[in-house]
């Protein structure tokens, strides 16, 4: 007899259909799994077995079973057709109509003793569920409240293989599982930290804020203390909220590496990673025999912070370079390509020297010319120009420290970077890729960068004095726009342009 169940699996960050054929016909005890699967999937035969049994459901033993699982070019990775399966032996047993099975999508691992266990990426299955017109979902438990998130498909929460054989044969009933994403923004979207509690540093709050306003990237460089990470870490605060589209796109991404924290369906603030120096270039770019995600993806609409920038290998560091451009990151292996999104502010900090104490009024370096031009070439010139701020953090002193005065909240500088958003993607509105200032190519710099006489002066003198390059002559109109956004004026003034171009000190050779 033959039946046939629906389930999907992950391709990317995207689900896709999967069907799963089961045959059962002799009396030759056999069972095979074709359709290019995997081990973990090879595996499930021997799962399949005992679980049946458990569940007091009939196993075809005395049957030749072969299990389809289509199409068949994709090779199937992972334990999400464990339970489709299940069902669909269990109706070539005739305990289920085949009839019913086609009214779901069914994913999920199971254990021998029958139990559904969670599976990754179920909100990008249930998205793929409701586009290829499936109504109704079954679900681990576990993985229902991020199913849900999707609205338009019933999703029917299960935990146990016995009880989805019940639900789908109309036995048992199961409600399907709500979610209330406002209630769940509302509860979410807190942050643990503010920018109250950093003291003094008021001209690098300065610089972050443009760098927020703009979506710019922003290097940091100051002694050991100065409180570069404290300052990084904050800046997720003050970027605009996460819209519901965004938050579904970053969910997807981080479901599918496991990397949702407990108890959470749906990721409301904006991501903050911060990576070791000792990272590889597949962990951070991604990679794998079936590519995953890598810390620039799971920083997507987010926040990739690199402290000791100089400490990462030169391969890591070159690997940024086409993420930063084209926000998105391109894995190909001999049987697939993969395109992960990577739309990210990069957030570096660094010493300005190898002990840390070249800027340090209060400290000697204790390092050579030669040491110090080493240690800066480490970051290649190419890297250097996708920067677009470059600021340099002072040691604090005791009168800041044990200072009086109120710092200004996250919230107070936020309402003045969704301003500059605001104006931003009005102005983008046509260009379907652009949202903000830092993404503008040429074609939208030279339409909405217009400098006045004043300005282009400055800039003249800057290129021919301080020998900057094309890329960083773009850089310094597109900081200069988002000063001027700030500002809420549409004119780019020498004022803009001279605080832009104090954001590009490595270029200046403020050290070297």
């Amino acid at each position: 007899m033959l039946a046939k169940a629906y389930s999907a699996g992950l391709l990317g960050i995207d689900g896709y259909i999967v069907t799963v054929e089961v045959n059962a016909t002799g009396s030759t005890p056999y069972i095979n799994i074709v359709g290019l699967p995997d081990s973990a999937v090879k595996e499930s035969k021997e799962r399949l077995k005992i679980a049946i049994t458990n569940s007091e459901c009939q196993y075809p033993y005395n049957k030749r079973v072969i299990i389809n699982l289509a199409p068949a070019e994709i090779k199937k990775e992972g334990a999400y057709f464990d339970l489709p399966m299940a069902i669909a032996l269990i109706a070539t047993m005739q305990q289920i109509p085949t009839s019913e099975l086609a009214k779901y999508l069914i994913v999920g691992e199971l254990s021998l003793d029958g139990s559904v266990k969670p599976i990754k990426g179920a909100l990008s299955i249930a998205a793929k569920a409701l586009e290829e017109g499936f109504e109704n979902l079954i679900i681990p438990f576990e993985n229902a409240s991020e199913a849900a998130v999707v609205e338009g498909i019933n999703v029917y929460p299960v935990k146990t293989l016995y009880e989805t054989a019940k639900f789908i044969t109309g036995e048992l009933t199961i409600e399907p599982h709500k979610v209330d994403i406002l209630k769940l923004f509302s509860q979410d979207s807190k942050y643990e930290v503010d920018f109250c509690e950093v003291k003094g540093q008021a001209h690098v709050k300065r610089a972050i804020e443009i760098a927020s306003a703009g979506g710019h990237n922003i290097l940091m460089i100051g002694p050991p203390g100065s409180g570069k990470t404290m300052l990084a870490r904050r800046i997720p605060t003050i970027l605009p909220d996460l819209s519901l589209h965004e938050a579904i796109e970053t969910t997807k991404i981080h479901s599918i590496a496991g990397a949702i924290p407990a108890k959470h369906s749906l990721l409301t603030i904006r991501p903050f990673r911060a990576p070791h120096h000792t990272i590889s270039d597949a962990g951070l770019v991604g990679g794998g025999h079936i590519p995953k995600p890598g810390e620039i993806s799971l920083s997507h609409n987010g926040v990739l912070f690199l402290d000791e920038l100089p400490e990462f290998p030169r391969n890591v560091l070159e690997s940024l370079r086409q993420p930063l451009e084209d926000g998105i990151v391109t894995i190909s292996r001999a049987n697939t390509s993969l395109s992960f999104p990577a739309s990210f502010m990069l957030v570096a900090a660094m010493n300005p020297c190898p002990c840390g104490n070249l800027t340090d009024p209060t400290k000697e370096c204790t390092c050579n010319p030669t040491q110090i031009q080493k240690y800066l070439s480490r970051i290649s010139g190419p890297l250097w120009d996708r920067i677009d701020i470059h600021i340099e953090v002072p040691g604090l002193k005791y009168k800041d420290l044990e200072g009086e005065s109120q710092e200004e909240t996250s919230k107070s500088i936020q309402d003045r970077i969704n301003k500059a958003r605001r104006i931003q993607r009005k102005r983008f509105a046509e260009h379907e890729k652009v949202y903000a200032n830092r993404q503008m190519g040429p074609r939208e710099i030279k339409k909405y960068c217009q400098v006045e006489e004043d300005g282009k002066e400055l800039l003249r003198t800057a290129i021919d004095k301080l020998g900057f390059s094309a890329r960083t002559y773009d850089r310094v109109l597109k900081v200069s726009r988002t000063i001027a956004d700030l500002e809420e004026t549409d004119k780019i003034t020498a004022t803009h342009i001279s605080e832009a171009i104090q954001y590009r000190s490595m270029d200046r050779n403020l050290w070297r």
